[in-house]
């Protein structure tokens, strides 16, 4: 697969991801703010923008959602799972929701 097709596939999933951002954060703000795992000042900014300012935002070459799972450890947990299939799914949300929020450091602090 070539370098652009690369950059096309990760600016689809970036503008796919921000559309998704907004419609959840329409719907049930707080359980949105939640699962993406963002503040309500980057909240705000999403719900905000508008179809021109996702493009723009999208057209980036770096994915702008990111594994919350920071260790291996945590993603066997979730893909090793031995219990039945009906508990699978309440357990990877167990281990998601217990995933602590670091929010990215500001322009102030650098």
């Amino acid at each position: 697969m070539s370098q652009t097709n690369f950059l096309d596939e990760i600016q689809e999933i970036n503008l796919a991801y921000l559309l998704l951002a907004q419609r959840l954060l329409d719907e049930d703000r707080e359980a949105a703010m939640f699962r993406l795992k963002i503040d309500s000042d980057v909240a705000d900014l999403i719900v905000s923008l508008s179809a021109r300012q996702l493009t723009k935002l999208a057209r980036t070459s770096q994915l702008l959602c990111r594994f919350s799972q920071m260790s291996a450890e945590r993603l066997r947990q979730l893909t090793d799972n031995p219990r039945d299939q009906g508990l699978a799914g309440l357990h990877a949300s167990l281990l998601l929701a217990g995933e602590t929020f670091e929010p990215m450091p500001s322009e102030d602090t650098k």
